[in-house]
C-alpha cells in the first residue's frame, strides 16, 4: 500500500509496491490532486491504485496481458528438413542391430522404413545412436513425420529426456511406420503402437506396422485386400480400447481379427521375459 497522507500534492516517482527493486527503483507515478485525491501507476508492471480521502485506496493488482494462442499449421507432409535427415540415415546395423536384438525384436527388412543414426542431436545437446522410423499415411503412402528413438547397443534406451520424438510441427494422425513395404503386404498384416511390439509380433506374423501411438491405432482404416489382421495391444485402457476399437471396425469389413494380449505392459516386455 501506498502512504498517501505522506505526500503533498503534485508529482512524485517512488518505488513501486508491487515490483519495486529498492530505494532508487523508482518506477511508479503518483500524482495528488489539491483536495487529496491521487493516482498511482508503475511504468513497469502497471500496477495502479487510486485514493480517495473519504474510502481511502483502491488497489488493482499488476496488469497482465492476455497471450492469444495461435495454431502453428502442421506440415501435412514431410518438410524438407525431415527429408534431409531421413536421407541422413542409412539402413539397419552397429548400434540399432544391437538394440534390437538386446530387446528380442526380430530384424526388419532393409526396404523398410525404419533406418539407423549414428549420431542424431538430441534437443537437450545429447548426441547419439537413434533409430528413425518414417510415418507415411497410411493410405496415401505419402511421408508425414518422423520418429526418432535414441538408444544404446545393450537394448536400453538413451538417458536423454524424452527418449522418443516425432518432428515438431508435422502432422501423425492417420501415420504408420511400415516396418516391412506394401509389397510384402498381401493378405495379412500385423499391427502394433510402438516399434518393439510391432517387431515382438513380427516373430509370429510378418508384415508388421507401427502405428506409434494409440490414437492411431484406433483409427486405423480398413485396407482393401487384406483378410487377417493380428493386434498386439499395450495392457493399458488406452492400449486395451484402441485394439477393441480397431478390431471391430476390420471384423465388421468382414476380416478375421486376432487381438494378442499379455499380462505385461506390452508384447515386447512378454518377449524379454520369455527370452
Amino acid at each position: 500500500m501506498i502512504a498517501w497522507t505522506h505526500f503533498d500534492a503534485g508529482n512524485h516517482r517512488i518505488p513501486c509496491p508491487a515490483c519495486g527493486r529498492g530505494e532508487r527503483d523508482k518506477t511508479l507515478g503518483l500524482t495528488i490532486e489539491a483536495d487529496g485525491k491521487g493516482v498511482a501507476h508503475c511504468f513497469r508492471c502497471n500496477f495502479t491504485e487510486s485514493y480517495r480521502p473519504e474510502r481511502g485506496a483502491r488497489q488493482q493488482a499488476p496488469f497482465k496481458p492476455r497471450i492469444k494462442a495461435v495454431a502453428t499449421r502442421k506440415h501435412e507432409v514431410l518438410s524438407d528438413y525431415g527429408r534431409d535427415l531421413w536421407s541422413a540415415c542409412e539402413p539397419l546395423s552397429g548400434a540399432a542391430v544391437a538394440y534390437l536384438k538386446a530387446r528380442r525384436c526380430r530384424i526388419p527388412p532393409a526396404d523398410g522404413d525404419l533406418r539407423y543414426h549414428p549420431a542424431l542431436q538430441h534437443p537437450s545437446g545429447y548426441t547419439g545412436p537413434a533409430l528413425v522410423g518414417l510415418i507415411t499415411d497410411a493410405v496415401t503412402r505419402k511421408p508425414m513425420s518422423l520418429h526418432r528413438t535414441w538408444i544404446q547397443a545393450d537394448g536400453r534406451k538413451a538417458d536423454v529426456d524424452p527418449p522418443r520424438l516425432l518432428l515438431s510441427g508435422h502432422r501423425k494422425a492417420g501415420g504408420v511406420i511400415r516396418l516391412w513395404p506394401d509389397d510384402a503386404v498381401t493378405s495379412a498384416i500385423g499391427l502394433a503402437e510402438g516399434i518393439e511390439t510391432a517387431l515382438s509380433l513380427a516373430w509370429g506374423i510378418e508384415p508388421t506396422w507401427s502405428c506409434v501411438d494409440a490414437g492411431n491405432l484406433a483409427a486405423f482404416p480398413v485396407l482393401s485386400g487384406i483378410e487377417v489382421l493380428t493386434i498386439a495391444a499395450d495392457d493399458d485402457p488406452a492400449g486395451i480400447a484402441a485394439g477393441r476399437e480397431c478390431g471391430e471396425r476390420w471384423a465388421a469389413a468382414g476380416c478375421e481379427v486376432f487381438l494378442v494380449r499379455q499380462e505385461q505392459a506390452d508384447l515386447n516386455d512378454a518377449v524379454q521375459e520369455a527370452a
